[in-house]
């Protein structure tokens, strides 16, 4: 299991243990954390998921493919170096720790 934080907008934090092949967005679906919409249900079609890495995460993820920048065009004040759609972020062991922060809303 990965421990992933979410931060809501309003600094409120939710602690989940994801399971490794999950994405981040289906850790925070299944558990109930309020902020990430997953309109597309995961298909990379919208940036309802869309969040902002913590910078002492950033790096440590993979590259953003060019469906995912593109999505991300559609997000609501995205932020080019920490912006990330949760539904193209595999959950990996090596993600134990990992911290995201949601947007005032998603558009």
């Amino acid at each position: 299991m990965a421990r992933i934080t979410y931060i809501e907008h309003n600094g409120t934090r939710h602690e989940v243990d994801v399971k490794p092949g999950m994405t981040v967005m289906e850790g925070a679906r299944d558990n109930g954390v309020p902020g990430i919409d997953a309109d597309c249900g995961g298909a990379c079609a919208c940036s309802t998921c869309h969040v902002y890495v913590d910078p002492a995460w950033v790096d440590q993820l993979p590259p953003k493919d060019p469906m995912e920048e593109d999505m991300l065009d559609f997000a609501y004040q995205p932020d080019p170096g920490r912006s990330r759609l949760t539904c193209q972020i595999k959950v990996t062991e090596a993600l134990d720790g990992l911290v995201v922060q949601m947007p005032e809303r998603q558009i």
